[in-house]
């Protein structure tokens, strides 16, 4: 079979609805419900069938899925455009050997470092205000915003934004004698973070720290620039090149993470990650989680045409979620060219966007439920609540997730249009037992797998992201060449700005 014709043959899956399809199948829950790694994960209320599974496994084999994930696992250059290995879960213990006991050096090295913090040696220590963009802080921001709530142990600000306004904001709270300032880029040249570290080391400066450079913590792959830039080779955290940005936070760039929640609950999100890893590897394809998530995507994005994929969290603790995963997923495959340097033929990665539950019901589910838009939507929810008030709270947040599942599934039929659901409207739910570092370890893995199988499917580099080049060295450019090369709106809006 080739790849053509496993699309063709993918393209004349039947169309029952959903309704149907649970009438048809009366075991459809427990063929289309997996639980690992304390998570639930339900696919029932999507239109994979037995069939279309055995289609995309089909399709899987013939763009050999397998091979690629030996080759990501064993640590081959998977990232074929720029000649790299992706070695992200070498950081959680699962990769190539080699690979692996270098992480586990750069992470006793973070440890020791972290250590030395919590016993004073840089002196106290009660900020911390971490400076990256991209990978380099959507990673961090979401572990400590979903697991740091209620630590007690350092009051930590992730600013990405070069804006001045996102420092300022921390700037006004912070105590800079207090503060200790971690600059996350991987190539310590990346141009908003330089200049939001340069701000912070001159507000230390002007408070009168003695040795703003002293209380610096440089996250790269690239130590000699942090050197070269001031920072002490024993506050320097390497992590390795064949690290991706966007797949980074298991490296030196989750140290905030590490540091704000305790080695001990680090060492566990390495763990709930590892366990997926095992997971993705060993499963068979019908009861994989990674694989039957991408293959539900792949039906959608390609055979039904959906250009979107919406995400809910229903839970405050993981609000962060959609926006990780907007870099995860639209930065990866968000492509227009395969891996061996042709034309895609045919949709890359939907649109992810989202928001969290039940706010988000209140804005954009009318949409959902009744606009001309075939939504695939994605809730995320755990079991156990993250906070001590009256059990009532959580209930009816449940209650509301699984509810809008359901009727984004039934609809409703009405003689007044306006009041008709029409229903037969993909959902999946994913359900935590709890929001804790080993299962949001999982979790984050399972979504990384995720992106890769729907890039080895579609024949793409998940790993490369040359898109977000050219805006960038156009903006460089202004100051150093001038505006006489830009069209008329952009001179004019310069012009309009700057005088």
């Amino acid at each position: 079979m080739t790849e053509a014709t496993a699309w063709d043959r993918l393209k004349s899956a039947d169309r029952s609805t959903l309704s149907e399809l649970f009438a048809s199948t009366p075991d459809r829950l427990s063929q289309f419900t997996l639980e690992e790694v304390g998570i639930r994960f339900d696919w029932s209320k999507t239109h994979l069938t037995p069939r279309l599974v055995s289609d995309f496994a089909a399709l899987a084999q013939e763009m050999d899925l397998g091979g690629a994930r030996e080759a990501l696992f064993a640590g081959k250059t998977v990232n074929v455009t720029e000649a790299r290995a992706a070695e992200h879960t070498a950081e959680r213990g699962e990769g190539n050997a080699d690979s692996v006991a270098r992480a586990r050096m750069f992470h006793a090295r973070m440890r020791a470092l972290i250590d030395a913090i919590e016993a004073e040696a840089l002196g106290p220590v009660r900020h911390i205000l971490h400076v990256g963009i991209g990978g380099s802080a959507l990673g961090p921001n979401l572990l400590v915003d979903a697991l740091g709530r209620d630590s007690g142990r350092y009051d930590v600000a992730i600013v990405s934004n070069v804006d001045g306004a996102a420092l300022e904001e921390v700037f006004n709270r912070f105590d800079p004698s207090a503060t200790l300032l971690a600059v996350a880029s991987k190539t310590f040249t990346t141009t908003e973070t330089m200049l939001n570290a340069q701000s912070a080391l001159e507000w230390m400066t002007e408070a009168g720290v003695e040795d703003p450079y002293g209380r610096v913590i440089a996250l790269t792959a690239a130590p000699e620039r942090a050197i070269e830039w001031g920072v002490d080779e024993t506050r320097v955290l390497p992590f390795a090149e064949s690290v991706g940005g966007r797949y980074s936070l298991w490296s030196s760039i989750g140290f905030p993470a590490a540091l704000a929640l305790g080695w001990d609950a680090f060492e566990e999100l390495l763990e709930g990650a590892a366990a997926m890893d095992r997971h993705f590897r060993l499963a068979p394809i019908e009861k994989n989680a990674p694989v039957l998530a991408a293959f539900a995507d792949l039906y959608y994005a390609q055979l039904r045409g959906c250009e979107t994929r919406a995400v809910f969290a229903y839970d405050e603790r993981l609000r962060l979620l959609p926006s990780y995963l907007q870099q995860l997923e639209m930065e990866s495959n968000g492509k227009r060219v395969t891996a061996s340097g042709a034309a895609l033929t045919r949709s890359s990665a939907p649109i992810t966007w989202g928001g969290v539950g039940t706010d988000a019901q209140h804005a954009v589910f009318q949409l959902l439920h009744q606009g001309t838009h075939l939504v695939p939507v994605e809730f995320v929810a755990a079991i156990e609540p993250g906070h001590p008030l009256d059990e009532a709270h959580h209930r009816q947040l449940l209650v509301n997730c699984f509810a809008q599942g359901a009727a984004l599934m039934a609809g409703r039929e009405s003689d007044d249009l306006a009041r008709a659901y029409p229903g037969d409207r993909p959902s999946t739910t994913i359900l935590l037992d709890q929001v804790d570092p080993r299962t949001l370890g999982a979790l984050i893995a399972f979504y990384e797998h995720r992106v890769f199988v729907n890039a080895v499917l579609l024949g793409i580099n998940p790993f490369d992201q040359f898109g977000v080049e050219l805006g960038k060295e156009i903006a460089k450019s202004i100051d150093s060449e001038g505006t006489d090369r830009f069209d008329a709106s952009t001179r004019a809006l310069i012009a309009r700005a700057f005088g």
